[in-house]
């Protein structure tokens, strides 16, 4: 076959494959086909070599057209391949700009904060306002004006977190505050009676397994005034559990010990998972909520209070273990409240 024939017979073929081309990769196959280093085209242009000098100038030149031709027909059949993607674009992704939008996925309040917003709310109604007191604070506030002297385990370094600063001579070391009854005799500092008071704050102590966090928060709340009794914590208490818990859980006051309270109490609320008849949770219907009892004299008169015309009582609780007795909730690690396991936070 001479070489016009060969040229003609390779031109024919690429028009024939050119028109069922349908898309960019199959454009691409083609051009390598008939233009590629080892295309049909070569193959024809290796012809050249036995012809005559005028003879491979002619040929030369009709391989030369041929190779335009195709570049061109390559050219244009990818402007009218992209002219087609964009044109189906325009109805694939036509948008109706009056339809409602979707609206992106937005977080939401931890579970604690939502506690403390609860519980503030609770207690607003009753005439409490919340104040903060500091994290840092010094020793004084924290255990000597809460009667916990120096040989106390709670002052250990193993128990409290102390910090690398400057000792005051009165004050002491400067903590990590453990608990949130620190800001109890500063409320009483201010001189402002009677006191309504709840501090919700972080706290921290060196303890962590499935119902201890390093850090936690506490609610403290401190009531004082004349002639302030039992009476009112267990009134207090009552009130507290079934607005915040729900209307059929009960509490009770267990006596207890507490360094700046007298007397003390533990109280304990009804567990929300058996109703209080007893399960593997709580083992005989109740379950701790907390600790309260009369502020001790000597409390007093450290937030320079006189104990002969006013009393007052403190309660505290943690907010996360609070949390965790919900009805039905049964968080069985409070460690898991701060994982950051947004698996677990969406439940929430």
């Amino acid at each position: 076959m001479s070489f016009k024939d060969e040229l003609q017979t390779l031109k024919t073929s690429f028009e024939g494959d050119l028109g069922s081309v349908a898309d960019s990769d199959q454009l691409e196959a083609l051009r390598v086909k008939y233009l590629g280093r080892k295309s049909g085209l070569q193959d024809v242009m290796r012809l050249l070599k036995d012809m005559s000098v005028d003879e491979r100038k002619a040929a030369g030149q009709e391989a030369n057209e041929a190779k335009r031709s195709m570049e061109i027909a390559v050219e244009a059949k990818d402007l009218e391949l992209e002219r087609v993607r964009l044109e189906g674009l325009a109805t694939e992704e036509a948008v109706d700009i009056t339809l409602p939008g979707i609206a992106p996925p937005v977080g939401h309040l931890h579970m604690t904060t939502t506690a403390i917003r609860e519980i503030e709310a609770i207690f607003a109604r009753l005439g409490f306002t919340r104040v903060r007191h500091p994290e840092v604070e010094w020793e004084w506030y924290a255990f000597e004006t809460l009667r916990v002297g120096p040989d106390h385990p709670a002052r250990d370094n193993w128990e409290t977190f102390f910090i690398d600063a400057p000792t005051d001579d009165k004050k002491g070391k400067m903590v990590l505050t453990p608990h949130t009854t620190n800001g109890d005799v500063r409320e009483m500092e201010r001189g402002d009676l009677p006191i309504r008071m709840m501090n919700i704050n972080k706290t921290y102590r060196r303890q962590s397994d499935v119902s201890h966090v390093p850090m936690f928060h506490q609610f403290e709340g401190l009531l004082i005034d004349e002639g302030v009794t039992v009476t009112d914590l267990k009134g207090l208490f009552d009130h507290f559990a079934k607005e915040y818990f729900g209307p059929e859980r009960e509490i009770r006051l267990r006596p207890h010990h507490f360094r700046f309270t007298e007397p003390s109490f533990e109280v304990d609320i009804s567990c929300g998972l058996c109703q209080g008849i007893g399960c593997r949770m709580c083992k005989d219907g109740w379950v701790e909520l907390g600790g309260a009892g009369m502020l001790h004299p000597d409390v007093l008169r450290a937030g320079g209070v006189d104990p002969e015309k006013y009393s007052g009582l403190a309660f505290g609780w943690g907010l996360e273990r609070t949390v965790s007795m919900r009805a039905g909730l049964n968080i069985s690690d409070l460690r898991t409240m701060y994982s950051g396991d947004v698996r677990f936070l969406q439940q929430f």
